[in-house]
């Protein structure tokens, strides 16, 4: 059960209206680092949690927000929207900076929503879903949920460097601040799951047995032309599980074979010469 409030989250102000920023928040909305991408992870996530119930609740209430995200940069589209022409007279009887902006905006904000946000990235590509991440791992989801969350911020963080407009960076400074929070809270549960140490490998759960871990902490340089990088990974350390050392190795010779499938089967639609 959702329940909305008449109000956004956080104030939203535009002193001077831009067509050209309203394409440009569209990625904050429908893009992969956006604000739909992030409400549909968690809640899918949510709706597959096992295990501690708090983790759950925690998912759908972060989802929620995200929700309430999408609404106010939705409302930021459309008030940067509000002198935007809505044809070539307009354009025309208005000055050539109007007309630079014309030129730089989303035709589908006049043509398709009437001057209003849509669920696409800024280059008009619709949002799809393909970038929803939901293993039912909790370990899993949490690091790509940190990760998620990096993206957004960097985004904003790229968003509030793209406009003067004191109103827009207010809402952007807010939208930063919630990416802080959330990559926070992501990384604590993992904390919570007994720190990085613990939660690796993801998932923690798989039988030693069935892992082949003569392979397992190995950095493999595969370059004919570079030396192996020199870090951690590579000479000796510790790994972040503690089960092993990194060590590394070059110029392996291959473990499998040649692949050849033979002759195709009659009837497969292959040459004759196949056969």
């Amino acid at each position: 059960m959702f329940y909305h409030s008449g109000k956004l989250q956080y104030e939203v102000r535009v002193d001077n209206p831009d067509p050209v920023f309203a394409k440009y928040l569209q990625q904050a909305i429908g893009g992969i680092e956006g604000e739909i991408r992030v409400a549909m992870q968690y809640f899918f996530q949510a709706m597959g949690a096992r295990g501690d119930a708090r983790f759950r609740d925690m998912l759908m209430m972060t989802a929620t927000e995200e929700l309430s995200h999408i609404e106010f940069l939705g409302h930021a589209v459309a008030l940067n929207l509000e002198k935007a022409p809505l044809s070539q007279q307009e354009a025309a009887a208005q000055d050539s900076v109007v007309g630079a902006i014309l030129g730089g905006m989303n035709p589908r904000h006049v043509l398709s929503s009437g001057l209003s946000a849509m669920p696409v990235n800024a280059n008009g590509v619709p949002f799809d879903m393909s970038h929803i991440y939901a293993t039912g791992n909790i370990a899993a989801d949490m690091l790509a949920n940190a990760t998620a969350e990096a993206g957004g911020r960097v985004l904003a963080s790229r968003l509030y460097n793209m406009t003067d407009d004191a109103g827009m960076k207010d809402m952007l400074s807010f939208l930063i601040a919630r990416d802080t929070m959330h990559q926070q809270q992501w990384l604590a549960v993992i904390e919570e799951l007994g720190g990085i140490g613990a939660a690796l490998p993801i998932p923690n759960a798989t039988p030693e047995e069935h892992e082949a871990t003569e392979h397992s902490y190995y950095f493999l340089n595969t370059s004919l032309d570079e030396p192996t990088p020199e870090g951690v990974w590579t000479n000796g350390g510790q790994s972040l599980d503690g089960r092993g050392t990194f060590t590394a190795r070059e110029k392996v010779e291959p473990l499998g074979q040649k692949p050849d499938l033979g002759k195709a089967r009659p009837g497969s639609g292959a040459q004759t010469e196949q056969l």
